[in-house]
């Protein structure tokens, strides 16, 4: 990257224009091509070929139109008012005056989104007079578009300025680096407009260097080492640089590495803002790290930090993806503005915890409130009735989706009924329900289907399901997973060996299991059979303690849930080794009798696990909150919140 960047960026001498116009069009022939743009009505369309300014308006008259026009632009807020302003915009004669369309397509991009691409195409003529300006807007409004096929267009809007021997300033890059970052596949597009910014020399300035460190976290985890390059040559005196990176961090699944950037930042005397904080409530809502949220609850009261609805929006996700429900719910009524968001992210909280009644009269509290809830409060309410086996409350809520608020359900509200009817044991409702569904149904939901029946008992419906999906879909391991343990559930050694070796064929890897868990500020990582830990040997006899207490009060191990030909003995000791065994093992090693213990898991917690932490926290004294893939479970004296139904 940084070599290609190199060769661009040597200065130009003032009579080697030739080169500089060669450069340019190379540089344009290697920006891909725009989509075509969708066309105006042809009822607008016909007027772009009028060129000459109307005859009724006189020279003298051509400014007092344009400013009338700038004025029109400035109040509209409606596609009705664009129209209006673009007939007079027609109708004087300024179609070709960049100063009116400058205003013009940035105004539409706020006010109507859909006409900014059709009107670009019927306006963005040759006799349109070329400047900074003009292009910065294009690629300003065409990246910040809700329409993805406008976003698309941004970046090749650069070009243009390029064929029209127009400079890019200051502010040209930082538009061009935020559009590449949004564009999918390749981030070619992305390593030219770096080349461009050295080119021109604008690369050094701070809020290019700060999109660059934003752009190349969006192209993936195979850019961090050279974003965190980038990030350690630049001077770092501003909040922005600091929150550029950790929000790169975030995005990149790097989450663990925030906690320490955000230390260092402080270290270096920077004072945090709002931004800074929402990429650390982020990184630590991916952890689960209680304490680091916490903290930063504190840290925003202490600094004075202003308390926005969109900082206390993820203040509430952050303690509640982190199990601190109570503390979730306190930031919520201690808000003065409250969105439909603020109403969502608690009773999702709610929902995860399994406290389904509690996020049912939130709900009905929002709706009392005169919030209209909308399609993703619905998925949080109908998720709280499956995780709590409400089955009528959530059927009457899908209804009243659409017969009471006009939305259409989603493929997602219709995986929460499958859900809602597989947990409560409605295995052929749950068939019925996919069958009768106006969609083509997804793997999520066919996988859903399948845990049901694996619960059940319904182990030849599963079976089919999966083999169903193992031929659809080819390349995801989960299926291969799924079919694996039907055959080790129904004793058909030879055929999950048959798949397990189809898998490593075609190079499709089981997600291992992970247990996280935060402590003094650091985050520990374990893995079942994991001997990487530095203290992984008194972990490892920790282990095989809790195991003979668990014995002493009567505890045997879910053997079935070990899907191996191996004897009794040796599923057992394959069970004693599990990922959240090791993390609970840990932390009774490192904290006080009567501390709380919080696990978080990457993939759901398997039935051995969750009966034996049950028995862990009552022969322990021990509350033990684990969050799985799905929910929270909240295990004390020997019960956990979920009563067993996850």
């Amino acid at each position: 990257m940084r070599n290609a960047a190199s060769e661009m960026a040597q200065p130009e001498t003032p009579n080697d224009q030739t080169a500089v116009r060669r450069d340019r069009r190379h540089a344009l022939d290697q920006m891909p091509p725009p989509p075509p743009p969708p066309s105006l009505p042809r009822h607008l369309r016909r007027r772009r070929f009028s060129t000459a300014p109307a005859s009724h308006h006189p020279p003298s008259s051509a400014r007092a139109a344009e400013q009338h026009c700038l004025r029109l632009l400035v109040r509209f807020s409606t596609p009705a008012a664009v129209l209006q302003s673009l007939a007079f915009l027609l109708k004087s004669g300024l179609h070709s005056n960049p100063l009116v369309l400058t205003r013009l397509f940035a105004s539409t991009a706020s006010a109507a989104p859909s006409l900014l691409e059709p009107l670009v195409a019927a306006l963005l003529g040759p006799s349109v007079p070329i400047d900074a300006f003009l292009v910065n807007t294009l690629i300003r409004a065409h990246a910040t578009s809700p329409l993805h096929s406008a976003r698309l267009r941004a970046a090749a809007f650069f070009p243009l300025m390029l064929r029209s021997a127009v400079l890019p300033n200051k502010f040209t890059f930082p538009f061009l680096l935020k559009a590449c970052a949004a564009l999918p596949g390749s981030p070619g597009v992305g390593l030219q407009a770096h080349a461009a910014a050295l080119k021109f020399g604008f690369a050094t300035d701070q809020y290019v260097s700060n999109t660059l460190i934003h752009m190349y976290s969006c192209f993936g985890g195979g850019f961090l080492g050279d974003v965190r390059n980038l990030f350690d040559r630049m001077p770092k005196s501003s909040a922005v640089t600091w929150s550029a990176m950790i929000g790169g961090y975030v995005r990149g699944g790097l989450s663990s590495d925030v906690v320490g950037l955000f230390r260092e930042m402080q270290a270096s005397g920077v004072r945090p803002d709002e931004v800074t904080v929402l990429g650390v409530l982020a990184a630590a809502a991916d952890l689960g790290a209680l304490e680091l949220a916490q903290w930063v609850g504190q840290f925003v009261e202490r600094e004075a930090i202003g308390k926005s609805v969109t900082l206390c929006n993820a203040l509430i996700d952050a303690l509640a993806k982190c199990g601190d429900v109570d503390g979730a719910v306190a930031v919520f009524q201690g808000m003065e503005e409250r969105t439909v968001v603020s109403w969502t992210s608690v009773i999702d909280a709610l929902a995860m915890e399994g406290r389904g009644k509690e996020a049912v009269g939130l709900f009905e509290e929002m709706k009392t409130a005169g919030v209209p809830p909308d399609d993703v409060a619905f998925i949080g309410v109908l998720t709280a009735c499956s995780h709590a086996g409400m089955v009528d409350e959530g059927r009457g809520y899908f209804d009243s989706m659409k017969m009471e608020y006009g939305i259409e359900p989603k493929i997602e509200h219709y995986g929460c009924m499958v859900d809602m009817f597989g947990r409560a044991g409605m295995v052929e409702r749950a068939m019925e329900f996919v069958q009768t569904m106006p969609m083509k149904p997804n793997p999520i939901i066919w996988r859903t289907l399948v845990a049901a029946c694996r619960a059940h008992g319904r182990l030849e419906l599963g079976e089919n399901i999966t083999r169903n999906l193992v031929n659809e879909y080819p390349v995801h391991e989960a299926n291969y997973v799924m079919l694996s343990n039907v055959y080790a559930l129904t004793q058909r050694w030879k055929e999950k060996s048959e798949i397990r070796r189809e898998m490593s064929k075609k190079g499709i890897k089981k997600v291992p299991g992970c247990s996280v868990v935060e402590l003094e500020g650091e985050v520990h990582e374990f893995i079942a059979g994991d001997e990487s830990h530095p203290q992984w040997k008194e972990i490892y006899m920790m282990v095989q303690e809790m195991a003979r207490e668990l014995k002493s009060i009567g505890h045997i191990s879910a053997t079935s849930e070990v899907l191996l030909d191996l004897d009794e003995e040796d599923k057992e000791g394959a069970l004693q080794w599990h990922s959240e065994k090791l993390a609970i093992a840990f932390v009774l090693l490192r904290t006080p009798p009567g501390t709380q213990v919080r696990v978080v898991k990457n993939l759901r917690v398997c039935l051995d696990c969750h009966a034996a932490i049950k028995c862990i926290s009552q022969v322990y004294n021990r509350e033990i909150v684990v969050r799985d893939r799905s929910r929270f479970h909240r295990f004390k004296n020997g019960s956990c919140s979920c009563n067993d139904f996850w």
